[in-house]
């Protein structure tokens, strides 16, 4: 899914579009036990409670893609008879009238997701009519191509409201606050089946993570069955090492601000499309060549690739480039650059020992000081801080 297919979704979470059918809820608690199970039409809801419910659907369909959306596709397995995707689509089509299907997804969930506090389990069933789309790309209400059936799962951490006094307007006077169990944003969930191109793809699930480290590989392989797919942080970590494995000694620092340069063009060149911009090998290397990596050391990126990353993976650019920090770190100092000046900054020897050398084009502040930077003689205008 991309972040058009997304937003067309998001906005069925409202009162005007609304095309939930039902929801169900399970409340679990530390000890991993059910203590409460509904199940109700979701327009019998009172209208505040209902826009709190909206507010956690669009809660679960939000952040960046490929770091807190995942695009996860069912490997051949998944999709054989009696496989999680035959479960999930058996859920859908029951309109989520069926307790023992329920219970059994509330059982699986309970199985795989780590977490040692309570939390409440929310899903509900949708239909979509899809509107057609005029020549103009603009939508037509009243012409729908097909209808897309859904369901959306939110998994919400419940913790107690913290301790504190409050004003009791009957009585008048500060009193202790009752603390209550409050429902918070959701930290897992999914969208079953994805909403690709505008079209239903029984083929893949949108998985959501708000923290992008914590996937929770057991909830994926085990209740959604699908393929497990790196974390951005792990993805990070992969490009780096691929980096150090490939320049080896010869990771000098302009050849890696080359790296980073050239990457961050290739984001801002595909800043426009919908899909976001992934790398595979072959794309990678592409990359390295043009950011001047010698001939003599892309002979081991092939190997370091495949080793690191796997010979069919594909690297999400947003998450392996930094496109507003650079930081260049020493075990005593840490220089934080504008991305986009980093050739404001260069290396020499001076005097025997290795240097960063920073041109300083304005003034310079220290602990919110304007100071004065000593001048090169003979060369008045030009000012240099030398960082050995």
């Amino acid at each position: 899914m991309n972040k058009k297919d997304v937003l067309e979704i998001r906005k069925q979470f409202s009162p005007a579009n609304c095309a939930i059918t039902r929801i169900c809820g399970c409340y679990v608690d530390h000890e991993k036990s059910k203590r409460l199970q509904s199940r109700e039409a979701f327009l019998s809801l009172p209208e505040e409670e209902a826009f709190k419910y909206f507010d956690i659907f669009k809660k679960t369909l939000s952040g960046t893609m490929g770091r807190n959306m995942l695009d996860l596709e069912f490997p051949l397995d998944a999709e054989m008879p009696g496989g999680e995707q035959e479960f999930l689509l058996k859920l859908r089509d029951s309109k989520l009238e069926d307790d023992a299907l329920l219970d059994e997804f509330y059982d699986k969930i309970i199985e795989n997701y780590i977490f040692a506090e309570n939390y409440y389990i929310v899903l509900i069933h949708a239909m979509y009519d899809i509107p057609g789309k005029a020549s103009d790309g603009m939508m037509m209400e009243d012409a729908s191509d097909n209808v897309y059936e859904f369901l959306l799962c939110s998994i919400c951490p419940v913790a107690l409201s913290k301790a504190g006094l409050y004003y009791n307007a009957e009585d008048n006077r500060i009193e202790d606050r009752n603390r209550d169990w409050l429902v918070d944003v959701p930290s897992k969930g999914f969208l079953f089946p994805a909403f690709n191109d505008r079209s239903m793809d029984l083929h893949s699930v949108l998985y959501y993570t708000k923290k992008s480290e914590d996937l929770q590989p057991d909830l994926i392989a085990n209740v959604l069955g699908a393929a497990q797919p790196m974390s951005a942080d792990t993805q990070k970590e992969t490009f780096q090492m691929l980096i150090e494995d490939t320049l080896g000694e010869n990771a000098d620092y302009e050849t890696v601000r080359s790296i980073h340069d050239t990457l961050n063009d290739l984001i801002e060149e595909h800043k426009e499309e919908p899909e976001p911009l992934t790398l595979g090998q072959t794309d990678m290397k592409k990359v390295f060549e043009q950011s001047g990596v010698p001939t003599e050391n892309m002979e081991f990126f092939d190997r370091s690739f495949e080793e690191n990353a796997g010979e069919k993976s594909r690297l999400l650019a947003a998450n392996i480039a930094e496109t507003k920090k650079f930081n260049i770190e020493t075990p005593d100092i840490v220089i934080k650059v504008n991305p986009d000046r980093t050739d404001l900054i260069e290396t020499r020897v001076i005097d025997g020992r290795q240097c960063l050398v920073i041109a300083v084009d304005d003034h310079i502040e220290v602990n919110g000081v304007n100071v004065r930077t000593m001048k090169v003689p003979g060369q008045e205008t030009q000012e240099l801080s030398e960082i050995g």
